[in-house]
């Protein structure tokens, strides 16, 4: 009589016999062929049984290894020292350890990394009677680790690298920032001048310029100016900029004349899809007795402020002085205006008027800084350098341009010292 159809063979043909086959298969073979290592051992490691594929593994025949030789004497010396003093009382105390990295000794001497995982069987009685351990090969895994560690140290070394490289990048970024800026401004009998620089380019380098140099005789010039952009690119047209106006002023001392020089090799240098311009206010002073004249002109720029010494604040309109660099024909815009004893003239950049302030991130505009400076005047450069650095600085992230700050100025008759205050020339 056949089975039901949910017995074995089920009465489909040839069904009984594979069946048959498989009630054939010993648990030994299994044993023995399994993917991976097994060996039984008594409490004290001696090895009882072991199968065919952890004695491949190792090289070594049943009968070199079975009641001749103990766990431990299968791993390296490393792997046996920990496996004496850390493996076997862990599990004595635990019963199971599981995932255990060592490494085996090979009979050619080689080494094996393994996994090991045992279990501490036990009679009905609790008491331990033998260890059963499975031994995977992490050949695979170990080449993987010592790969990524390998990846891991040449990322470091690279990134030690590229710290390196950006250690001497800073540090020729800010030489070259140096020489952009003068390195101190020179002494005018009788004057006192004061500057800070300010820059908010990761890469240290701003586009904001100034420079006080003599002219000969009591006439001395200056300019201070902001290109557009920031970094390297602004860098390079801050260098042609400055020595242009330099190299102008030296040979004829009239601003309007040195601007429209600057906008025509700006026009001559930057063509086609990049352009660059900037704004500039290029003045000369001279001394006439206890005063000192100045004419200066502006392309673009924002007027500069005289802190009187009676405490009045006047602005020098040069409202209609057009970018420089843009068009060919374009316009600068003079102003003139005497120095007297208490006087201070104030020149700066727009990233002070345009520093983002309270919750609703609004300009300062020029109004606050005018009135700001009302609150100053009558003060020495240095004291409106000082009082305008910490107000830059209390605009936190909302000063996100570069600023440059120079105050000329003569004492008070009742407050001379005769020297003149160079300030500070350091970025910020």
């Amino acid at each position: 009589m056949n089975a039901g159809k949910g017995g074995p063979g089920g009465g489909v043909p040839g069904t009984d016999a594979a069946f048959s086959a498989l009630l054939e298969d010993s648990a030994e073979d299994l044993y023995e062929s399994a993917p991976c290592g097994y060996l039984s051992t008594l409490m004290d490691g001696t090895i009882a049984k072991i199968n065919a594929t952890l004695l491949g593994w190792l090289g070594l025949s049943r009968d070199q290894v079975v009641g001749r030789m103990r766990f431990g004497d299968l791993l390296t010396v490393g792997g046996k020292l920990y496996h004496e003093t850390h493996f076997a009382p862990l599990l004595r105390m635990q019963g199971h350890l599981g995932g255990i990295a060592l490494e085996m000794r090979t009979a050619t001497g080689s080494r094996l990394p393994v996994l090991v995982t045992s279990t501490v069987k036990k009679t009905d009685g609790g008491e331990p009677l033998l260890i059963r351990t499975t031994v995977f090969d992490a050949t695979d895994r170990r080449a993987y680790e010592e790969e990524l560690l390998r990846a891991r140290r040449a990322a470091d070394e690279a990134r030690r690298q590229a710290e390196a490289e950006r250690e001497r990048l800073h540090e020729a970024l800010a030489v070259l920032q140096h020489s952009l800026l003068p390195a101190a401004l020179p002494d005018i009998p009788g004057m006192e001048t004061a500057c800070y620089y300010h820059t908010a380019s990761a890469s240290r380098l701003g586009g904001d310029f100034y420079d006080l140099f003599p002219l000969g005789g009591d006439r001395f010039a200056f300019f201070l100016g902001d290109v557009c952009g920031k970094g390297p690119q602004a860098a390079a047209l801050t260098s042609l900029t400055r020595y242009t106006l330099r190299a102008a002023a030296l040979h004829d001392p009239d601003p309007v004349a040195n601007l429209s020089i600057l906008n025509t090799v700006l026009l001559d240098r930057y063509t086609g899809d990049d352009p660059r311009y900037c704004t500039a206010v290029a003045g000369v002073l001279e001394r006439a007795g206890d005063a000192v004249h100045v004419h200066l002109a502006s392309g673009g720029h924002p007027p500069a402020l005289v802190l009187r010494g009676d405490g009045r604040v006047e602005h020098l309109s040069t409202r209609g002085g057009m970018l420089i660099g843009v068009l060919p024909s374009a316009q600068f815009v003079p102003a003139r205006t005497t120095l007297h004893p208490g006087d201070t003239l104030l020149l700066y950049t727009d990233g002070l008027t345009e520093a983002r302030t309270g919750d609703n991130r609004e300009l300062y505009g020029d109004e606050a800084l005018e009135s700001f400076a009302a609150g100053l005047a009558p003060a020495r450069p240095r004291r409106v350098v000082e009082a305008l650095t910490g107000l830059l600085h209390g605009f936190g992230d909302g000063l996100d341009d570069d600023t440059a700050l120079l105050a000329l100025g003569l004492p008070s008759r009742t407050d001379r010292t005769g020297r003149t205050d160079t300030g500070s020339t350091t970025s910020a």
